[in-house]
C-alpha cells in the first residue's frame, strides 16, 4: 500500500510547483504538493493516499477559469495528464471518446476535420472535457447537454468510478452534479457525418464572433459571473457604469463588463477583489446576486481596499 512518503520519494508526488502559470490569469503562488497521474490506477492510488492523510485536494485542467492565492495552494494539485488526454473515434456507434484533459479546441478541430459534426462550438471555449462537463460549458448557441453522451466520473472519498448517462448528471445552466469531491475522468459525445468544410467555415465563424465581442490578448478567464435568469451579467454590470473600474492591476474590460482583465503587476487578491466588490456593488443597486463562474483556490483577505 502506498503511503505518503513513497509517493513523494517515487517522484510521483512532487513539492513547490508555480500553478498560476498553468492558469489564463498567469497569477498566483505554488501548490504545496502537486501530481500528475497518467492513468486510472495511478490516480485513484495518489487520491486514497490523499483522502486518507486528510490533505485537501484541487483538481486542475487548463486553469482558465481558476485564480490561484498569491501564496499559493496549501494541498494536493491534481492535473491529469497520460491516458485522460486520449482521444478516440468510432464512426460505427456515431460517437467520441474524450479523456477529461483533452483540450477542447482540440476536440472541435479533430473531429471536424474527421468529417463529424457537433462539436465545433467548442473551438472556443479554452477550457477541457473534465471541465465542460462538469460546468456544462458552452459557447456560439450550443452548450455540453446537447452532445454529450455519458461521462466517467470518480468519488475521490472512495476512489470508485461509475458512468453517468448524461440525464443522470442533471446537467443546466453551466452546473451539473459532480460535487467538489468528485472527479470527471472522460466522456463521450455523439456526432453525426457532415462535411469538413461546412464545419470548418462554422469554427471560423465563432471565431471571428469572440474576437470582435470579447477581449483578447489579454489575461483573463473569460466570464466572471453566470448570467442571472432573463438576463446577461455582463449587461447589469456596464448598466451600472462599471466598465474600467479597477483594484489594482485588475480592471473591468471596456469590451464585455463580464471580463476582469489582469495587467502587468497583478496580484490574484486584486482579481478577487474587484470580482467581490461588483458583485456586493450589483448586489446593492439592483438586488440581483451574482453567482461567480471563476473558482478561487487558497487563501484570500475577505475584506480588500476602496477600488477606484
Amino acid at each position: 500500500m502506498s503511503t505518503w512518503g513513497t509517493l513523494r520519494a517515487g517522484g510521483r508526488i512532487r513539492e513547490g510547483i508555480r500553478i498560476g502559470n498553468m492558469t489564463t490569469y498567469k497569477l498566483g503562488g505554488p501548490a504545496r504538493w502537486f501530481c500528475e497521474p497518467t492513468s486510472v490506477e495511478f490516480l485513484r492510488d495518489v487520491v486514497r493516499v490523499a483522502i486518507r492523510s486528510r490533505i485537501q485536494i484541487l483538481v486542475l485542467g487548463r486553469g482558465s477559469n481558476l485564480v490561484v492565492a498569491d501564496r499559493g495552494f496549501d494541498g494536493l494539485v491534481l492535473r491529469l495528464g497520460g491516458e485522460f488526454r486520449n482521444l478516440a473515434l468510432d464512426r460505427r456507434t456515431g460517437s467520441v471518446t474524450a479523456g477529461a484533459a483533452v483540450a477542447l479546441p482540440r476536440l472541435a478541430r479533430r473531429t471536424a476535420r474527421e468529417g463529424l459534426r457537433g462539436l465545433e462550438f467548442y473551438v472556443g471555449i479554452p477550457g477541457s472535457v473534465g471541465g465542460a462537463v462538469t460546468m456544462n460549458a458552452g459557447f456560439f448557441g450550443a452548450e455540453t447537454a446537447d452532445v454529450l453522451v455519458s461521462a466517467s466520473v470518480m468519488d475521490m472519498a472512495s476512489a470508485s468510478v461509475a458512468d453517468r448517462t448524461a440525464a443522470e448528471l442533471e446537467l443546466d445552466y453551466r452546473s451539473s452534479n459532480v460535487s467538489g469531491s468528485e472527479l470527471v475522468l472522460g466522456a463521450r459525445f455523439a456526432v453525426t457525418p457532415g462535411s469538413s468544410d461546412k464545419a470548418a467555415a462554422l469554427m471560423r465563424e465563432a471565431i471571428r464572433w469572440r474576437r470582435s465581442h470579447q477581449p483578447g490578448g489579454t489575461l483573463n478567464a473569460g466570464s466572471v459571473f453566470r448570467n442571472p435568469p432573463g438576463d446577461a451579467a455582463g449587461r447589469i454590470i456596464d448598466s451600472l457604469g462599471m466598465k474600467g473600474m479597477s483594484r489594482g492591476g485588475a480592471r473591468v474590460s471596456f469590451r464585455h463588463a463580464n471580463f476582469f482583465v489582469a495587467s502587468r503587476g497583478t496580484t490574484s487578491q486584486d482579481v478577487y477583489d474587484l470580482v467581490h466588490y461588483v458583485r456586493r456593488l450589483v448586489l446593492e443597486k439592483t438586488g440581483i446576486v451574482l453567482e461567480p463562474e471563476i473558482r478561487f483556490a487558497g487563501r484570500f483577505h475577505p475584506h480588500g481596499r476602496r477600488l477606484e
